[in-house]
């Protein structure tokens, strides 16, 4: 690949995830892309595109940022696609410098949360419940009937873990707890993560259950929260300085996917299909296997759905994610440590926001950032993100000097 067909994320910042009763989404959006631009030491008057995502806003939450932060008459992607939300928005701002319309582009994902009930269809939760609320559905869009049987999140995510657990076997309530266990441990050493509490095996079975066989705390927490990315060309980056350089991380590949089509249901999305193909495809245009990360952020939303993407991102041999987990590979000291930011069980889900965040906890680590959580010696990672619906976007991400 010659310089100018490569792409470097050259600054990323991620605001604080938890509750900003005093911040609306402009305040949090602006934090975030001011960030990333002093990680990046360049200006709004360097950036040529941006990309912005946010679901619960009004519209226009790009020119709203543009206002706050500097209008310099660039073009404004306002970028919706669920869950996968921040990582489309880079994903947008990345193909229009790869195509060579700018040098250097911006991406940023927002979202208000704290205290919503979300993505069952617009039911309502108690502030303190921290999860997605399991009623309501999408109306005329779909019916809630398929292969899997319903469209409220906390059900199908169930479900898919009961469906895996009854294909391959292995699967209990303890298992799924345990994974919660693991993330809400590492959470303990992310400063940003909205909590950083550990979580007895006990406690996490004891908690409310929400949809069998994940209760209250192997849910993704809702949260307040922003991420943005300042992504460059190869052939730009060289014009740069040598810190710049030295601290760039080169996304050698950046893949989004759908639902393809299947006999088995049309209605319903498929999680484990979309993330398979797109990561297929990320390891043949990264030139990695799964064997060379040495990190990985994926999109743990609940616990279940953690165990499922071992498999669907082929950290493990088809069949094999409970081995996978049972071997300890995905803690912070395993083989493969798997969300060691605390996921986002324990780190917090702000939407929009989740798809650049995911990348920005591999980018400390490839840049040996991490603090005490620091992976030592990495040099390869792989962020993942699914947005229900369906999308699934999966970057792979090198040090510069892997």
């Amino acid at each position: 690949m010659s310089a100018s067909d490569e792409i470097w994320i050259l600054g990323i910042h991620m605001t604080k995830f938890g509750k900003y009763p005093n911040h609306d989404v402009v305040d949090l959006g602006a934090e975030a892309i001011m960030g990333a631009l002093a990680d990046a030491q360049v200006t709004m008057a360097d950036i040529g595109i941006l990309a912005a995502g946010n679901l619960m806003g009004s519209g226009g939450i790009g020119q709203q940022l543009q206002k706050q932060v500097g209008q310099t008459g660039i073009p404004v992607f306002n970028v919706s696609n669920a869950c996968a939300t921040g990582a489309t928005a880079l994903r947008t701002a990345i193909m229009a410098v790869k195509a060579g319309e700018v040098d250097m582009g911006l991406a940023v994902g927002v979202e208000k949360l704290a205290g919503a009930g979300l993505l069952g269809g617009g039911g309502k939760s108690k502030s303190d419940d921290n999860v997605w609320s399991p009623s309501g559905r999408y109306g005329a869009v779909a019916p809630t009937d398929g292969r899997i049987g319903t469209d409220t999140m906390p059900g199908v995510f169930a479900q898919i873990g009961m469906e895996y657990g009854h294909k391959y076997g292995g699967t209990s309530f303890e298992l799924f707890a345990r994974i919660s266990e693991k993330n809400h441990s590492h959470s303990t050493l992310n400063p940003l993560a909205a909590y950083n509490k550990a979580m007895s095996l006990e406690q996490i079975m004891g908690d409310i259950m929400i949809a069998y066989p994940n209760t209250r705390p192997m849910c993704s927490a809702n949260c307040d929260g922003a991420a943005a990315a300042v992504v460059v060309s190869g052939a730009k980056l060289k014009t740069l300085s040598l810190e710049q350089q030295r601290r760039a991380i080169k996304v050698t590949a950046s893949v989004l996917t759908s639902d393809p089509w299947q006999e088995a249901c049309q209605i319903l999305p498929d999680v484990n299909t979309l993330t398979r193909n797109a990561a297929l495809q990320a390891y043949e245009l990264a030139g990695v296997g799964p064997e060379d990360l040495d990190l990985v952020e994926l999109h743990d939303c609940f616990a279940t759905a953690e165990l499922v993407h071992y498999d669907n991102l082929m950290l493990c041999e088809e069949g094999g994610a409970v081995d996978f987990f049972n071997s300890g590979a995905p803690w912070r000291d395993g083989r493969l440590p798997v969300n060691v930011s605390g996921g986002l069980q324990s780190k917090g889900h702000p939407i929009s926001a989740t798809g650049i965040a995911n990348i920005w906890e591999v980018c400390q680590h490839l840049r040996n950032e991490g603090g005490q959580r620091q992976i030592e010696g990495a040099k390869v990672g792989l962020a993942h993100v699914i947005g229900l619906g369906s999308a699934c976007g999966i970057h792979v991400l090198e040090s510069s000097a892997a």
